[in-house]
This record gives structure tokens, sequence and C-alpha cells, in this order.
């Protein structure tokens, strides 16, 4: 939706019409901080400062965790992923 220029589609209605710009800022900081790139992405001394609206934003990039992949290209949505991660449950003793 942000790329599509759809932001207001991604607020609650229920937030109402105040903080709509407050919200928006919100979704392109995180945007940024998803990007790709590491060297793409703000610190957080940034991030306070564009939070406080003491920078300006730019536009972000390709966010880390989109589908990038030959199947997602051709419209064939199959599950992919190079994490390997584990769960491991906590039992007390």
């Amino acid at each position: 939706m942000w790329s599509e220029e759809r932001p207001l589609e991604l607020i609650d209605e229920a937030l109402g019409d105040s903080i709509i710009e407050e919200v928006i800022r919100c979704i392109q900081i995180g945007l940024l901080c998803v990007q790709e790139r590491a060297k793409n992405r703000p610190d957080m001394s940034t991030v306070v400062l564009m939070l406080n609206g003491e920078r300006l934003l730019p536009n972000p990039k390709q966010p880390g965790f989109y589908p990038h992949n030959e199947a997602s290209s051709t419209g064939k949505s199959e599950p992919s992923s190079s994490n390997e991660i584990s769960i491991s449950l906590l039992q007390p003793r």
C-alpha cells in the first residue's frame, strides 16, 4: 500500500483524523528500519530525531523480507526462507 501511495488504508479509522500525519510518519520510519541493506537503515539516534520531526524522512527502498525470488515473480506463491532458526521451550525445574 505504501508503494502504491495508499498509506491511509493502513490506518485504523478508529484512530481518528487528528494523528494521521504522525501515524504515516511512524509507518515510513518503520519501513526505513527494515530495508534490505543494513547501510540504508537508520541508526537509533536518527530514528529518535525522525520521530521528533527533527529530520526529513527519505523514501524507503526495498524491504528486507520482500519476496524477490523467481517463484514470486512468476506468480507462484511458494513459501521459502533462507533463515534457519530453532525454537526452544523453557521448562521450569
